[in-house]
């Protein structure tokens, strides 16, 4: 008999964290664009040197709130304050549960006074759809799944974004007159190619540029416009390949594990959760092992977003988070792996078969949905990375890592354990391998110093805030 829920089915699973390790799915795809327009190399270094253009229509899942309560709804999940919020502005959106664990993250769109959308990975909107229907709020949601996950390519909107050096040059060729000079997380409606495009002023790889979204029926008319304008500012187009990259210079981890297997609060949402849903199955893999599943959980301090805490609302997780306030708390840093360490563990794939080390993919080596792998200091554990990859950029293989205080300062080195215990788990994306340790060295996040600068006080974001 099939389970009915995702309650159900942990109840006769037992083990969490032996769930999702085996769990038969690989890492996020990113669909309805060719792997590489040119080559990844290419694409990465654009976005640094002249222009790029990436295509997010397909890869993430949106969820449209609309009613008197939509604001009321999206506050009292939110860690972060909507006091100053309005049409016009997005911000980023990150719920936690009641026991102050990360639920995801995702971009939330404010379009009118009784209407937002959330932009991104399923499960904060979730998270969001089961308080909705649940809580009593006078709300009409409407979701549109991601590409991936359905049987065409129609969306509700296109989303474009143009980024890097050359990105104003571009859109003022497409928009015809000289960009507005917005600020960060703020929109404005404009004209390309004879349709209404909306315009946020963001970046994924902390250079400034816009974020255009309209009707999915305007899709062509409006990229075909946009790579016209690029074509004299020698703009690329970014594939998947690359896209999944962006991360690593930017230092936003994608994809912290939702913290929803545990937890007596949590019971209810676990049976309205299906057992054939996302966090059903999204595979945890790595070299970091736990029992416990609330070791795999993130705290808003861990991944970099305690700035956005605030207690000046009511919302799911503050006393929890109020608990945890003043405690020391690890920090988000940029790992740089050994080059020579690096080198040997490629050249290993020339071993004979059973001595051959995790394969390390490029630019994306991750495996799973969620990777965890561990990081120590004389043995010890002192940590988890989580996105690792390889940025042309930087000439480097690189991860976003969460360590103990102690041992994030830049320059300290570490130990990176590369690949799964015991030859691997059961999930389709890991061959029979051996672990491996490499080498590296603490830095900053986000590594890129241009990027580092653009988050930094006085920086391009913090001066448009």
């Amino acid at each position: 008999m099939g389970h009915r829920n995702l309650k159900e089915l942990l109840e006769a699973v037992g083990s969490p964290v032996d769930l999702l390790r085996n769990a038969q799915v690989g890492p996020n795809v990113y669909p309805g664009v060719p792997a590489e327009y040119t080559n990844w190399r290419d694409e990465q270094i654009a976005w640094q040197e002249t222009c790029v253009l990436y295509n997010q229509t397909f890869h993430m899942a949106e969820l449209m709130v609309e009613g008197p309560d939509a604001i009321k709804l999206v506050s009292s999940l939110a860690t972060n304050s909507f006091a100053t919020f309005e049409p016009g502005k997005a911000k980023q959106f990150v719920p936690c549960s009641p026991d102050g664990f990360v639920i995801g993250d995702v971009i939330l769109f404010g379009l009118a006074d009784d209407r937002v959308n959330l932009v991104g990975r399923a499960p904060a909107l979730n998270w969001v759809t089961f308080h909705a229907q649940t809580g009593g709020y006078d709300v009409e949601l409407t979701f549109d799944q991601r590409t991936a996950l359905r049987d065409d390519l129609n969306r509700r909107h296109y989303r474009f974004q143009v980024q890097g050096p050359n990105a104003m040059a571009v859109l003022h060729k497409a928009l015809g007159h000289e960009p507005a000079d917005l600020k960060f997380f703020n929109m404005r409606t404009e004209t390309i190619a004879g349709k209404d495009v909306m315009a946020l002023r963001h970046g994924m790889a902390g250079q400034p540029g816009w974020e255009l979204f309209g009707p999915f029926e305007d899709y062509d008319a409006v990229h075909e416009a946009l790579v016209a304008a690029g074509e004299e500012f020698d703009m690329k187009l970014v594939g998947g390949r690359a896209y999944g990259s962006n991360a690593i210079e930017s230092g936003w981890i994608p994809s912290p594990l939702p913290a929803v297997y545990t937890g007596d609060s949590l019971k209810d949402y676990r049976e309205w959760l299906p057992a054939v849903g996302y966090e059903a199955s999204a595979s945890l893999g790595g070299s970091f092992l736990s029992s416990d599943i609330e070791d795999y959980y993130f705290t808003p301090w861990d991944l970099g977003y305690g700035h956005l805490v605030k207690f000046d609302h009511d919302f799911v997780g503050r006393e929890a988070l109020e608990a945890k306030a003043d405690d020391e708390h690890r920090t988000k840093v940029t790992l740089v792996l050994d080059d020579e360490d690096v080198t040997r563990t490629l050249g290993s794939m020339l071993n004979p078969a059973g001595e051959r080390a995790k394969f390390i993919e490029w630019p994306n080596a991750v495996y799973s949905m969620h990777q965890y792998d561990d990081v120590k200091v004389d043995g010890e554990t002192v940590g988890v990375s989580t996105w690792i990859c390889y940025s042309a950029n930087e000439g480097k293989l690189m991860t976003l890592a969460v360590l103990d205080s102690e041992y994030a300062e830049p320059g300290t080195e570490v130990t990176f354990v590369w690949g799964e215990e015991g030859d691997g788990t059961a999930k389709p994306t890991v061959e029979r391998h051996v672990q491996t340790e490499m080498r590296a060295i603490v830095n900053p996040v986000p590594i890129v110093g241009a990027v580092r600068t653009s988050y930094a006080p006085g920086g391009w974001r913090a001066a448009r805030a």
